[in-house]
C-alpha cells in the first residue's frame, strides 16, 4: 500500500487538530462562559458531527471556505434536517471559529465563511389566551401536585422564563413584597424579572399547602418546584409536566415550554412595550434574537386583517 501524499497528510493533521480544538472549546464553553451542561454536549455533537463531514470530503476546517461550508449545511438538509437544526450546526461553527480566530487557530477568510449564510428564520410557535386559560385549568385541583404544576405553569406565562431558568429557581428567588422574581439565565446571568400578582398567589398557594406535602428530609430544601419525592424538578421533568398538561388541555401537541416564552414576548410587543425592554425580561445578549417577534406581532395583525376586511 502506497503512503499517504504529503496533502492527504495536511489535511488529517488539520483535522486531528480541529478535534482537540472542539475539546478546548467546549471546555470554555462550560468552565469559562458556564454554560449548562445539556448546551455544552449539544455543541460538542454538532461540531463532532461538523468534523465527521470533514473527514469524509478532505476539508482543512482552520481554512474553511464558504463554498465548503455551504456544501455541508446542504448535506444537512438533504439529511431531513428541519431550517432549525441546521441554523443550530451553523450557529455552533460560528462560534468556534470566533474562539478559534481569537486564540490564532485560523484566519479571518475561514471566520467570514461561516458568517456569511443566511439561512431563513421560522416564526417561533405561540398560545392563544384561550390556550393558555385552557392549560391552567387542567391544574384546577388542591393536590400538591396540581399545585405544583400550576404555580410553574402561571410563572411560565407571567415572566417567559427558559425551562431551565425555573428548574433552578429556588425559593428564595420569589420576592413576594416587590412582585418579582431572581432568574439566572444563559452564562449564569442573573436578571430580576416582574411578576403579575395572579402568578404570585399561585405560587404563594403552592408554597403554603402544595410544596410542605412534597418536602422529604435531607432532600433539596431550597428548590422551589420538587417533585413527589422531594428533589429539585430537573427541566426535562418540568418537560413532562408541560407536555402531560398540554393533552390533558387537547391542545397542539407540538406545544413546547418555550411557546409560553414566545407567547410572553410577543403579548408585550403587541401591547405596546418597547423592544429593549423585551429584550431584558427575555435576557437575550442580542436584540437581533428579539427582533424575531416583531415580525410575529406583523403576522398576528396580517392575520386579523384577513378574518375581519369583508374583501378579504
Amino acid at each position: 500500500m502506497s503512503a499517504p501524499s504529503p496533502e492527504a497528510l495536511e489535511r488529517s493533521r488539520g483535522q486531528d487538530s480541529f478535534e482537540r480544538d472542539v475539546d478546548e472549546f467546549v471546555s470554555y464553553l462550560g468552565g469559562v462562559r458556564h454554560l449548562s451542561p445539556n448546551t455544552v454536549r449539544a455543541y460538542r455533537e454538532d461540531l463532532l458531527a461538523f468534523l465527521g463531514w470533514a473527514r469524509r470530503e478532505g476539508v482543512v476546517p482552520a481554512r474553511l471556505t464558504h463554498r465548503e461550508l455551504r456544501s455541508y449545511l446542504l448535506e444537512l438538509t438533504r439529511a431531513g434536517y428541519c431550517a432549525r437544526t441546521v441554523s443550530r450546526h451553523l450557529s455552533a461553527l460560528r462560534g468556534m471559529f470566533r474562539w478559534m480566530l481569537r486564540e490564532g487557530r485560523c484566519d479571518s477568510a475561514a471566520v467570514a465563511a461561516v458568517a456569511s449564510p443566511k439561512l431563513s428564520r421560522t416564526l417561533p410557535n405561540t398560545m392563544s389566551d384561550s390556550d393558555a386559560a385552557a392549560l391552567l385549568e387542567t391544574c384546577s385541583g388542591e393536590d400538591p401536585v396540581a399545585l405544583r404544576d400550576r404555580a410553574f405553569l402561571e410563572l411560565l406565562y407571567a415572566c417567559g422564563a427558559r425551562i431551565s431558568e425555573v428548574s433552578r429557581l429556588d425559593v428564595a428567588d420569589v420576592d413576594f413584597r416587590q412582585g418579582q422574581l431572581r432568574l439566572f439565565g444563559k452564562g449564569a446571568k442573573e436578571r430580576i424579572v416582574p411578576v403579575y400578582r395572579s402568578a404570585l398567589e399561585r405560587v404563594d398557594a403552592y408554597l403554603g399547602t402544595g410544596r410542605p406535602q412534597l418536602v422529604r428530609p435531607g432532600r433539596s430544601a431550597d428548590a422551589l418546584f420538587l417533585s413527589t419525592r422531594g428533589n429539585r424538578m430537573s427541566s426535562d421533568a418540568l418537560r413532562t409536566v408541560f407536555e402531560r398538561r398540554v393533552a390533558e388541555a387537547r391542545l397542539d401537541p407540538s406545544l413546547t415550554p418555550h411557546a409560553m416564552r414566545h407567547t410572553f414576548a410577543t403579548e408585550l410587543l403587541g401591547g405596546g412595550a418597547d423592544l429593549r425592554s423585551v429584550q431584558e425580561l427575555l435576557g437575550h445578549e442580542s436584540l437581533s434574537t428579539t427582533q424575531v417577534y416583531t415580525h410575529l406581532s406583523v403576522e398576528r395583525l396580517k392575520e386579523a386583517a384577513r378574518r375581519a376586511h369583508p374583501r378579504s
